[in-house]
């Protein structure tokens, strides 16, 4: 056309555009749309749509709501259309964007657009990708409603929302009214399923999906088995892992790098190291290109393991590749480096982190100040906490219990309250570690309120708190001259169903004895003879001494009498 002196026009531009978008040739329509740019031929929907829609498929998601927005000025030559919505909502899902999906649906609806089965199949798989069966089940009505018929992608993704929530007998019910209401399941509708039993832990129903797949002559295919096989891991099946990698090769399915980081993960999980490195020589082997999920999954595996040394090697065969390291590499390379005790390295990473634009998430925060605890560079500890709410990463319970952690061992027990109070405020669940630490720092403060009140706070939970928080609550209620107080949380924790053990009984005679309350001393004494267990010599001799010391011979010889006759119900022969 251009050498009769004649241009394309808008028409054969999108044609053009089209057919790469068609091709999955993403960054040549783009950059065609360049050159069309500078033909000064104004592009319309159409064209925007397209470009719209690489723009997603390419990851760059901010340039696609940047064109979007640009559509919906009132200046703007070029309105969006359904096309436009749709693609949208797709994008703001891939992200993970909820409220934005339905937000742009809501948006459509009210500038008068009919939305189509191909809309409400985004919004379906918006809805499904977070597990919200009911939305979805709700929106896949409104398509019968609408007079619209559900297709094979409706369903799919429907079926997919229940997997996720954790029902996969509904989601095996969604699949059959599928191909009742005459729609042939392809191999999305079967992996989706597939990936519904395994990710329950019904990995012999996954494998007979499987097989019925073959039956209806649908091929499995590298998704299959990546589903199969991030089942087996999380379900710590080893020996299934082999079975699958061989049905895998007598199909004749070629393993890509998603399907070889679903097998080294998945070894990794069971803690097969050997198998797992011998599944990435033989993806080296191959020439199957490793990315930064397979060293991801490598290096975080090995720090699992305690296999720190491996873990670096790996970081740095990985740098030696010129893989970019995403966050998840850089957490785990912290990790390493920590565990191996070399901190410098671990800030070096750290800093390195946020100079190339990713932000540290929670958990690398929190492995920072770890380090920091046991560097005892306190200070640095919540210098890094601070940072971390001025950057919006909100703190999970294991990033305040190491915070708290700090503050005891900086010996600043009083901000261990205050972060405490924080936690409240932000809803953030207190476990046994921060429990632990709050009650260390009520010790060293002698705060008999906080105490009670945490003390309150836990008592609903006493039958899953761990023995050892018990213990120390225990322990610091009798050192607090508080025994009667401190029986009284005994006797709730017994009703509570918690398992009692030696060392908290050793706790409430030493404290009992302590205050002088031998009575009480020698009826715990026969409770624990009467539970069945075996009190310590050293739990008869130290109410002896005492007795001798401190009773007077006519008290003294009572106990005597008492703990001889214990010691008899025990199986221990009298002196």
């Amino acid at each position: 056309m251009t050498e009769n002196g004649v241009g394309p026009d808008l028409v054969t531009h999108n044609i053009v555009l089209s057919a790469y978008k068609t091709g999955l040739q993403y960054s040549k329509a783009l950059s065609y749309f360049e050159l069309m740019k500078a033909t000064n031929i104004r592009p319309d929907t159409t064209t925007l749509n397209i470009m719209m829609y690489c723009l997603v498929k390419l990851g760059e998601y901010g340039k696609a709501v940047e064109i979007f927005n640009s559509m919906r000025e009132k200046r703007s030559d070029c309105r969006p259309d359904i096309v436009t919505f749709t693609t949208m909502i797709h994008a703001y899902s891939i992200q993970g964007q909820l409220e934005n999906c339905k937000a742009v649906f809501n948006t459509m609806l009210a500038e008068g657009f009919k939305p189509n089965i191909v809309s409400y199949n985004a919004l379906i798989g918006a809805y499904a990708s977070f597990g919200m069966n009911k939305e979805a089940q709700r929106v896949f009505n409104e398509i019968k409603q609408k007079g619209l018929r559900p297709d094979i992608v409706s369903y799919t993704s429907l079926l997919n929302a229940y997997g996720r929530s954790h029902q996969p007998e509904k989601a095996r019910e969604i699949f059959d009214k599928m191909k009742q209401n005459n729609w042939k399941p392809n191999s999305v509708s079967y992996n989706a399923l597939i990936d519904s039993y395994g990710s329950n832990g019904m990995l012999t129903e996954a494998a007979e999906v499987l097989r019925e797949m073959e039956k209806d002559g649908i091929r499995p295919n590298v998704v299959s088995i990546c589903t199969l096989l991030a089942a087996c891991g999380s379900n710590g099946q080893r020996a299934k892992i082999d079975s699958i990698l061989s049905l895998a090769e007598s199909r004749g399915i070629v393993l890509n790098t998603v399907a070889y980081n679903s097998a080294i993960g998945s070894y990794m999980n069971v803690g097969e190291y050997d198998k797992a490195l011998n599944m990435y020589r033989t993806m080296r082997k191959k020439n199957v290109k490793p990315d930064s999920v397979t060293f991801n999954v490598l290096i975080s595996g090995c720090c699992k393991m305690s296999k720190y040394v491996e873990a670096l090697d790996f970081l740095d065969e990985m740098m030696i590749l010129h893989i970019p390291l995403s966050r998840e590499v850089y957490s785990s390379a912290i990790c390493a480096y920590i565990k191996q005790g070399l901190l410098a390295e671990a800030e070096s990473v750290f800093t390195k982190m946020k100079m190339t634009g990713f932000y540290p998430d929670v958990i690398a925060y929190t492995t920072m100040i770890h380090a920091y605890n046991i560097a005892e560079k306190w200070d640095k500890a919540y210098e890094l906490f601070q940072e971390m709410k001025m950057n919006n990463v909100k703190p999970d319970s294991i990033a305040c219990a190491a915070l708290m952690r700090a503050f005891n061992g900086g010996c600043q027990p009083a901000k261990v309250l205050v972060l405490a109070e924080y936690m409240r405020e932000k809803n953030i669940p207190f476990t046994d570690a921060i429990c632990f630490e709050m009650v260390s720092a009520c010790s060293m403060l002698r705060e008999w309120k906080a105490i009670i009140e945490l003390i309150k706070m836990m008592e609903p939970s006493y039958h899953v708190v761990s023995v050892g928080l018990l213990n120390q609550i225990l322990h610091f209620l009798g050192k607090s001259g508080k025994t009667e107080t401190m029986m009284k949380v005994f006797y709730k924790i017994v009703a509570s169903g918690a398992d009692i053990s030696l060392c908290t009984y050793e706790i409430l005679l030493k404290n009992l004895l302590a205050a002088g309350n031998w009575r009480k001393y020698v009826e715990v004494l026969e409770w624990i003879v009467e539970g069945g267990i075996h009190p310590s010599s050293e739990m008869y001799s130290n109410i002896f001494t005492f007795a001798q010391r401190s009773c007077g011979a006519e008290y003294a010889s009572a106990i005597q009498e008492r703990i001889e006759t214990l010691k008899r119900k025990s199986g221990i022969k009298p002196l």
